[in-house]
């Protein structure tokens, strides 16, 4: 199996992510990342290599990223440690100090007993798949072992959260004075940071979630247990609610009344925010196959196309880079705002759709409203040959539930990257409607695919 999975290399900490793979990982990026014109122009001028390396607050961050730091700065290669920080911080830092590359360790949304190692190339964004391949290769090979001043340093990056932040506030198209937010940090990396920037930008911030242990991360508060937030936003009578995850490259919200307002709802939002500001290019936004219905469908009557990736992240960030697009993200809420982020950043997201509260001075709901989501039905077909989606009966199904259901729905089969399963999507006017197409689907599927 690659090392390497559709997030950098995830695992057990010291299960399969040890301290030893992660200081061999980093000797082999240095040497693998080392190489190309810039890296060279920089040793020829007598400098080292620089990289800004930054973690979550899971406890085994600490000895993981001590091991990254120490294959770094043993090849050579100039350490800036950023402590605990968002990965999108992390990818904004590499850009702004000019390093030739970045690591975060963090394994995002999963429990406190996983972590995982992404590595960002210059300017903070993620790896190709070929230069994925190549550092794993690169760990069978030799390492640099310079001697004596050749020798990396290790520094403390003491303004990392504060240039971040400043960065953050001069994104902003308006303040968010007037609004009381309640944020969930997962207790995770942007307990510290999110708070501070909320009530920079003027919102009255109560915060749940920010008090991480280096265990709690993730358990029962964040992106993923929502109900925490929408039962604080009712008692507090506040405005809205705004959940990171551990990492803090996802935003997802809740609204006055406790209802979630998730990542298709949220650039609906600012999709049309951009496009009236004139800042969304070639009036488009990039969204995966798994994006809901009712999105395409507000984003036509606002004259914005949509184009298609796969799902997952790096597919929409690939296309918003090769077409010049400046919005893109996922239904999880994973969002691309490409004019001040390399990746998803769920600070940037959350305090970008509270200021289009402030500005246009409606509520969330109101706000949300902007497009019809559309029930949603998903149906996991398990011990089924995923490499079969094409056979002739499953496809004629396939075909006979679009025809049926017509322009109030859609029907999506997807073969899971990884498991022996197929995914069975279903969009209908009505869940009812949904649901009997996507078990029907279902059964088709795993008559004709099973094992």
């Amino acid at each position: 199996m690659p090392l390497f999975g559709t997030d950098g290399v995830r695992g057990l900490a010291n299960g399969l992510l040890t301290a030893e793979l992660a200081l061999h990982l980093a000797q082999a990026t240095a040497v693998v990342l080392g190489q190309g014109r810039s890296a060279e122009a920089r040793i020829a001028e007598g400098r080292r290599l620089s990289a800004v390396v930054a973690r979550d607050p899971r406890v085994s961050g600490e000895f993981l990223s001590a091991a990254v730091s120490a294959g770094l700065a043993s090849s050579g290669v100039d350490v800036f440690d950023a402590g605990v920080i968002p990965t999108p911080a992390t990818a904004f830092l590499i850009a702004d100090t000019d390093a030739d590359f970045g690591v975060m360790v963090s394994a995002s949304h999963n429990p406190a007993p996983d972590n995982g190692i992404k590595i960002f190339a210059r300017g903070g964004t993620k790896l190709p798949d070929i230069v994925e391949e190549r550092i794993e290769r690169a760990l069978e090979g030799e390492r640099l072992q310079p001697t004596g001043a050749g020798v990396g340093r290790i520094r403390r990056f003491a303004d990392a959260e504060d240039r971040y932040v400043v960065h953050l506030l001069g994104s902003l198209p308006h303040r968010l004075d007037g609004i009381h937010v309640v944020l969930d940090c997962a207790h995770g990396a942007a307990a510290g940071v999110s708070p501070e920037t909320f009530r920079d930008a003027g919102a009255t911030v109560t915060v749940i979630g920010a008090e991480p242990d280096g265990l709690n991360i993730n358990d029962g508060v964040g992106s993923t247990h929502l109900d925490v937030l929408a039962e604080a936003v009712l008692r507090l009578g506040a405005d809205v609610g705004i959940a990171h995850d551990g990492d803090a490259d996802r935003c997802l919200a809740v609204d006055a009344q406790g209802t979630i307002v998730d990542g298709d709802q949220i650039m609906a939002i600012l999709a049309v925010a951009m496009k009236e500001r004139g800042a969304l290019a070639h009036d488009t936004l990039v969204a995966t196959v798994m994006s809901n219905l009712g999105l395409h469908r507000a984003m036509a009557e606002h004259g914005i196309q949509v184009k298609q990736t796969g799902v997952g992240d790096r597919y929409v960030l690939e296309a918003m880079n090769e077409g010049g697009y400046s919005l893109g993200g996922e239904q999880s809420g994973h969002v691309i705002m490409s004019d001040f982020a390399t990746t998803g950043d769920g600070l940037l997201t959350g305090l970008h759709i509270v200021a289009e509260m402030a500005r246009q001075k409606k509520t969330m709901a109101e706000l949300a409203a902007i497009m019809t989501v559309y029930p949603q039905v998903l149906v996991n077909v398990r011990g089924v040959d995923r490499d079969g989606v094409g056979d002739a009966v499953v496809q004629e199904a396939v075909a006979a539930a679009t025809a049926e259901l017509g322009d109030s729905g859609r029907v999506l089969l997807r073969a899971s990257g990884t498991e022996p399963l197929v995914r069975v999507m279903v969009e209908a006017a009505s869940e009812d409607v949904a649901r009997a197409h996507a078990d029907r689907l279902a059964g088709v599927v795993r008559e004709r695919l099973s094992l």
